[in-house]
């Protein structure tokens, strides 16, 4: 049960036209029907890691407009004992994280995973992420995760490959446009980082990769990455999916292990 990066993107994907959209209605199809999935959200940030113990997690519309999309429910149930076994995990590894209720699902849970599993038949446990820490932070959260692929757990960093919202509403660039130079070279050097298994490289983004600081002005919508990297078993990775949304919001997607 490889653990996946997805780019989650705004929650009109749902609604357009897309190919980021046709790929994630198919890509659960590819491999076997997880019995509970673990995911970290961009949006869910936190001190330290928290798990989601609810179990049965409400709505988060964490956006403005969009009326028609406030109206979407995922029912999926949540799974204690899973979250439970999540923050065991961690406590191990010296991550001193919390259990919380009360937190529903934000859209970098619901948007992602409506399209990956519309029945919303398995149980979801979210996982924060901490924007003032680092990717090696994120890394060793992942790490931590490394047994779940073994037990029919899927975990899931879901973020944005590039998240540049300035760009994205002030732009002017043509929804359809291809990627803009300075995200293609930014989304060529993950790639190849990625797929290169440049563990050192990848850890030292911000300073290394071009453009890192104009595609992601803050990490927090990166730091997933790490997270399904180190549950991977922290080893060369693949791209499943990329394409890009108004030349500045890349949606690529990744699979580790």
């Amino acid at each position: 049960m490889p653990p996946l990066f997805v780019s989650h993107g705004s929650p009109q994907v749902l609604i357009e036209d897309s190919e980021a959209r046709d790929f994630l209605r198919g890509y659960a199809a590819t491999f076997p029907t997880p019995r509970a999935i673990v995911i970290a959200s961009a949006h869910f940030g936190t001190s330290r890691p928290a798990v989601v113990g609810d179990a049965r997690p409400g709505m988060i519309y964490d956006f403005g407009g969009m009326p028609e999309l406030r109206r979407l429910v995922y029912p999926a149930p949540g799974d204690p004992v899973v979250a439970m076994k999540v923050a065991g995990l961690l406590q191990a590894a010296g991550l001193a994280p919390a259990v919380v209720t009360g937190h529903g699902y934000d859209h970098g849970t619901w948007v992602p995973l409506m399209l990956l599993y519309p029945e919303a038949n398995i149980p979801v446990v979210q996982l924060s992420v901490q924007p003032h820490l680092n990717p090696a932070h994120h890394l060793a959260v992942g790490r931590a995760l490394a047994s779940l692929k073994d037990e029919n757990l899927l975990v899931i960093g879901s973020g944005s490959a590039t998240h540049n919202l300035e760009e994205f509403y002030y732009g002017a660039h043509p929804a359809d446009g291809p990627a803009l130079p300075w995200v293609a070279a930014f989304t060529d050097w993950v790639h190849e980082k990625v797929t290169a298994g440049a563990l050192d490289e990848l850890l030292r983004y911000r300073e290394l990769a071009p453009h890192a600081v104009k595609n992601h002005p803050t990490d927090e919508h990166l730091l997933p990455l790490f997270i399904a990297l180190g549950a991977g078993g922290s080893v060369a990775g693949r791209r499943i999916h990329t394409s890009c949304r108004s030349g500045v919001i890349a949606m690529d997607s990744y699979a580790f292990g």
